[in-house]
């Protein structure tokens, strides 16, 4: 009875310092986050107005506003999605649904994980060959949507083939027992109830796109332009870009403005996320299992 007890007493006191542990490294986790943010809006908001959200910069841009930069990084995520989507999920249907356990499946995965370690710089090189000179699409919109779809396209697959590998084989032995096609199974039984954690790497990969600097500015984003792009063969400026100009490259800007620029980024990104956060969460609503 006494071994029992000390026992017992041994274990909470491991669970005790175990949960700490990881009280510990979850804040250290958090807390930098936390200062990062209070450091943005205490010394950004000043600057956020609506004149500064929707007009353009002003006075060698050290004035003015940031909605070419905002609308540029909206047109090159949404550009990006249109391209890295379709791709990226008939890959993982071929992966997880068509592909057997041989050599090739290993090396296309192989492919996958060395294409998610390669660094930003790369890429950009990659689009400015490929896409600017050698297709000839020169610095674009569709040139650095390419090159942000290529960088962001191992998000995408290895999301959305976990995501069909977690539906139930069941599901899909009862889809063809009632003479199912296997492309009919993936279609109307798969896909729908996959579709949440899709949305998993759709939301990692918007969170990358809005924030990368180094593919766009060799592909497709510029110092400044006076126009409002056009179409996807028009150069556009970016939000990552303009905070890096305005923060290292104008002189005289205040110094409030990086960081109102870096805030509204910020909140460019948490707001396209939550808005595919909230539609994941409606369809889990409607999942049956």
């Amino acid at each position: 009875m006494f071994e029992t007890s000390t026992l017992n007493a041994r274990n909470q006191q491991v669970q005790r310092l175990v949960r700490i542990l990881f009280l510990m490294m979850t804040l250290f986790l958090i807390v930098p986050v936390l200062i990062i943010l209070g450091t943005l809006v205490v010394k950004g908001s000043s600057v956020i107005s609506i004149d500064f959200l929707f007009t353009s910069p002003t006075e060698g841009m050290t004035a003015g506003g940031i909605f070419p930069a905002l609308l540029g990084t909206v047109f090159l995520v949404a550009v990006d999605l249109v391209i890295a989507i379709p791709i990226g999920i008939s890959a993982a249907i071929y992966l997880s649904e068509y592909a057997g356990n041989n050599w090739l499946t290993r090396v296309i995965n192989l492919a996958i994980i060395n294409l998610a370690g390669v660094p930003s710089i790369v890429h950009a090189l990659f689009g400015l060959g490929a896409f600017v000179l050698f297709f000839g699409f020169g610095t674009s919109i569709l040139a650095a949507s390419l090159t942000l779809a290529i960088m962001t396209l191992p998000l995408v697959i290895v999301a959305s083939k976990e995501s069909m590998q977690a539906v139930p084989q069941a599901f899909r032995e009862a889809s063809w027992n009632m003479g199912a096609t296997r492309w009919q199974t993936i279609r109307r039984v798969v896909l729908p109830n996959a579709i949440p954690g899709i949305l998993t790497g759709l939301i990692l990969e918007i969170s990358r796109t809005a924030g990368e600097t180094a593919p766009i500015m060799f592909t497709g984003a510029v110092f400044f332009t006076p126009f409002l792009p056009q179409g996807i063969f028009d150069q556009t400026m970016a939000m990552p870009l303009h905070l890096f100009v305005v923060a290292t490259q104008v002189p005289g800007v205040p110094e409030d403005l990086p960081y109102g620029v870096a805030l509204m980024l910020i909140a460019l990104v948490l707001f396209m996320n939550a808005l595919s956060i909230a539609f994941r969460a409606w369809l889990r609503g409607k999942k049956k299992w």
